[in-house]
C-alpha cells in the first residue's frame, strides 16, 4: 500500500443501521474508497464486509459491563471503587483487542467515530487513546457530538476520564467537527484546533424515482390513497421532539398517517409510550415502523418484506423534523436529497449553519403556529409549489453538501496527516 493508498481503519462503538454515526461514516467509506483507499472496520456491532472487520462486543455502548459502569460513572457524583477498576479491566482488554486489529490488518491510518467525543463507552475511549499514544499511528477523531452537548453528562463521577480521552489532547490527531457551534466549543473547552467537515449526501448521484419493490409500502403501513404519508425518520428520543410531528398532523385537517422509522432503546422506551399515547390523545394515526425498515433491504424467514430508509423517503409526502438539538442534521440532507418538501424546527445548528444558504423549509420555533400549518398543508395540496421547493434545495444541497465537497476536505485532511506524520 503506497503513502496515496492506505489502509485506514474505522473505530466506533457501533458501526451499524440507520443511526447517524453510521450512516456518516459509511458515506465517508464510500469516499475514501473512490480515492483509492482501503477501509477496515473496529467496533461492538458492524454490517461493514467481514472480512475486513473486527467485532468486539465489549465495544459496543449496550454492552452489559458497559451499560453497568456508565449507571455508576453519570447517576452519581461519586464512584465505586468497583466501577474503576471494571474500567480499568476493559480498557486494557480494548487496547490489545485494537493493537491485534491495527497489527492484523497492517492499519497505517486510525479515523475514530464519534468514540472520543461523546462517552457512551468510557473504556473504549481510553484504550483508544491509549493506542495511539503508544504506536504514534496517524487519527483522525470525526466528532459529532460531545459530552457537554447532553445533560446525562454534565454532572458524574467520570471528569478524570472525560478529561482524558473526550476528546485527548494529541500531536498526532487532527480533530473533525460538523459544525461551526461544535469548533467554537471545542476551541473554547480543550484549546485545540478542529477542521469544519458537514455531512454529506451524494447529490452527484440522484436517486431513482420508481422501483416496483417499493410498490406496496403504503399498503404494508396501512396507508390509504387518499391519506397523506408524514415521515419521522429518526431515532425515538426525547431530543427529536416527535409530539411536533403529531400536532402538526392533528392541526393539518386533512387524511394524513405518521410513520416513525427508527427504534427507541438507546435512551429507554418512555418516550416511546408517552407518543403513543400523546398521540391517541389527539386523535393521530401514528406508526412505529422500526420493524419494517432498515438500512438495507431483505426479506425474513417468512419472505415479509423489509424496505429500506431509501424507500420511506421516496414514498412520504412530507418529511417532519421538529428536533430541539442536532449535531447537524441527517435528515435534512436526506431530504433534500429525496426532493422532499420538509418541516424543521429552528434548532441552533440549522440557523447558523443551514438557513443561511438559503433552503426553502416550513420552519418553526418552539411550538407549531397557525402559519406553520398553513404552509405545511399549502406545500401538501399544491404540487408545483413543492416541487419549485425541493428543486431549490436540492441545487443548494449539490453545491454545499454533495461527496465531491468531502472529497476535497478528506483529501486535504490526509495530506495534513500525513505531513504531520513525516514532520520531524
Amino acid at each position: 500500500m503506497t503513502d496515496n493508498h492506505l489502509r485506514i481503519a474505522l473505530v466506533s462503538t457501533r458501526l451499524a443501521g440507520t443511526d447517524g454515526v453510521s450512516l456518516e461514516s459509511g458515506k465517508w467509506t464510500d469516499v475514501l474508497t473512490e480515492m483509492g483507499h482501503t477501509c477496515f472496520y473496529f467496533a461492538g456491532e458492524c454490517d461493514r464486509p467481514a472480512e475486513r472487520s473486527r467485532v468486539v462486543p465489549e465495544a459496543h455502548f449496550d454492552h452489559p459491563d458497559i451499560a453497568r459502569i456508565n449507571t455508576d460513572l453519570f447517576d452519581d457524583e461519586q464512584r465505586r471503587p468497583e466501577t474503576s477498576e471494571a474500567v480499568r479491566d476493559l480498557w486494557g482488554r480494548l487496547k490489545r483487542e485494537l493493537l491485534a486489529f491495527v497489527r492484523d490488518f497492517d492499519i497505517q491510518l486510525l479515523l475514530i467515530e464519534n468514540a472520543l467525543a461523546i462517552p457512551m463507552n468510557v473504556p473504549l475511549g481510553l484504550a483508544v487513546t491509549e493506542l495511539v499514544a503508544e504506536t504514534n499511528i496517524p487519527t483522525i477523531a470525526h466528532h459529532h457530538d460531545f459530552a457537554w452537548e447532553r445533560t446525562r453528562f454534565v454532572l458524574g463521577a467520570a471528569e478524570d476520564y472525560l478529561q482524558a480521552a473526550f476528546p485527548p489532547s494529541m500531536s498526532n490527531m487532527h480533530h473533525v467537527v460538523i459544525n461551526s457551534f461544535a469548533a467554537k466549543q471545542f476551541a473554547l473547552r480543550t484549546g485545540l484546533s478542529s477542521t469544519l467537515i458537514p455531512n454529506v449526501m451524494d447529490f452527484d448521484h440522484p436517486p431513482t424515482d420508481h422501483d416496483p419493490y417499493r410498490d406496496d409500502l403504503c399498503e404494508r403501513l396501512g396507508i390509504a390513497a387518499d391519506e397523506k404519508f408524514l415521515l419521522q425518520p429518526t431515532r425515538i428520543v426525547p431530543r427529536k421532539r416527535i409530539e411536533r410531528a403529531i400536532e402538526l398532523a392533528r392541526w393539518l385537517d386533512m387524511p394524513c398517517k405518521l410513520v416513525v422509522s427508527h427504534s427507541a432503546g438507546d435512551e429507554g422506551y418512555e418516550y416511546k409510550q408517552y407518543l403513543a399515547d400523546y398521540a391517541r390523545a389527539m386523535g393521530v394515526e401514528l406508526i412505529f415502523g422500526d420493524e419494517v425498515f432498515e438500512y438495507d433491504r431483505r426479506r425474513t424467514a417468512s419472505g415479509s418484506k423489509i424496505y429500506s430508509l431509501h424507500d420511506a423517503y421516496q414514498c412520504a409526502d412530507l418529511v417532519t423534523y421538529p428536533s430541539q438539538i442536532e449535531g447537524f442534521g441527517n435528515a435534512f440532507l436526506e431530504a433534500i436529497y429525496y426532493r422532499k418538501p420538509l418541516m424543521v424546527s429552528s434548532y441552533e445548528i440549522f440557523r447558523t449553519d443551514i438557513q443561511p444558504k438559503g433552503f426553502q423549509v416550513v420552519s418553526f420555533g418552539e411550538f407549531l403556529t397557525a402559519d406553520t400549518v398553513a404552509h405545511a398543508r399549502r406545500v401538501l395540496d399544491d404540487s408545483r409549489v413543492a416541487r419549485e421547493m425541493v428543486d431549490h434545495n436540492y441545487e443548494l444541497g449539490r453545491r454545499h453538501y454533495s461527496y465531491s465537497v468531502l472529497r476535497e476536505h478528506l483529501g486535504w485532511l490526509i495530506r495534513q496527516t500525513r505531513r504531520r506524520e513525516h514532520s520531524p
